[in-house]
């Protein structure tokens, strides 16, 4: 299929004019050598991006087909640190001079000796070799103090570069049998991928295999079940997608605030929090003030809401 497009490309080309857009055929087969270690990855996957009909075309729904599947699984090496970590081990307190250099203070994280942990920050780098992302597994991971700089520490190692700013990095996924709840709020809001689940199974070194909607993580290489979770909401899966719990907070309100003044329905685009809560119990005075702010008669405790902002 390249060799012929190749020449299709040149033969194009002596009349001044583009190629032809792929058929569903040769869409299929693009996806088939997209999925292999191929010499030419770099100019398959511009095909893929420029070379498709959008719409109601047939090489359009193999597109969309072979996306959906990417949605559905990730691809992940493991680098696991068993027993308790603490935001002391990601961030340690007599570094805290070089927190606001981030590059700088991720070079401290478990500097501290630790049984099974030899050259962590080596390990990290030897396991970026496998070409996947790299997931920060833990037993029980961020207790103790809230430190933001603890969670910028892993994400300088695990995470992504933000196109446009300097020596900050986003998105990384992270899962532990237990993550500290301001923890797992910091990971939400840098857009990285919190999940508590068993671990046991998992070790560094190890290829895994992500499904965030079906909630299970498969050993890549045998394709066994070593793992099953529920998120604690679905809304995540759009902090993830928005890069952070802010942008999609920022994101959802003008999107609800420009409807609303359009006469317009709220938007069915977003994931909302919904509420556990089947208490027909009345509300404190402090649960109501928190209501009213948000346009509700009263909120709970570990009830999700949004402050309804006049400015």
């Amino acid at each position: 299929m390249l060799e012929s497009y190749k020449k299709h490309v040149k033969e194009r080309a002596e009349s001044n004019i583009p190629p032809l857009p792929l058929d569903a055929d040769q869409t299929s087969e693009l996806v088939e050598l997209l999925k292999k270690d191929h010499d030419e990855s770099t100019f398959l996957l511009d095909l893929f991006k420029e070379r498709i009909p959008a719409g109601v075309d047939q090489a359009a729904y193999v597109k969309a087909a072979f996306l959906a599947d990417i949605t559905e699984q990730i691809k992940l090496t493991v680098f696991k640190v068993s027993g308790e970590i603490n935001t002391d081990d990601l961030s340690p307190a007599p570094d805290a001079w070089s927190r606001p250099d981030i590059p700088l203070h991720a070079l401290a994280m478990f500097k501290m000796p630790r049984t099974g942990l030899d050259d962590p920050i080596g390990t990290i780098e030897k396991l970026k070799e496998k070409g996947n992302p790299i997931v920060f597994v833990g037993d029980v991971v961020g207790t103790g103090s809230s430190r933001k700089s603890a969670t910028n520490s892993v994400l300088w190692h695990m995470g992504d570069e933000i196109p446009y700013i300097p020596n900050k990095k986003e998105g990384g996924f992270c899962f532990g049998g237990k993550i500290a709840p301001i923890f797992y709020n910091t990971l939400e809001d840098s857009g990285a991928f919190p999940i508590e689940m068993d671990v046991s199974k998992m070790m560094t070194g190890q290829e895994v295999i992500l499904e965030p909607y079906n909630g299970k993580v498969l050993d890549a290489n045998t394709n066994e079940v070593i793992s099953e979770f529920e998120l604690k909401t679905d809304v995540i899966l759009d902090e993830v997608r928005a890069n952070g719990r802010i942008p999609l907070i920022i994101g959802r309100q003008l999107t609800d605030k420009s409807r609303e003044a359009l006469d317009l329905e709220t938007s069915d685009v977003f994931r909302r929090p919904v509420s556990k809560d089947k208490s027909d119990a009345g509300f404190t005075l402090a649960q109501k003030m928190v209501g009213k702010a948000c346009g509700v008669e009263g909120i709970r405790p570990g009830t999700y809401c949004e402050p309804r902002m006049g400015t």
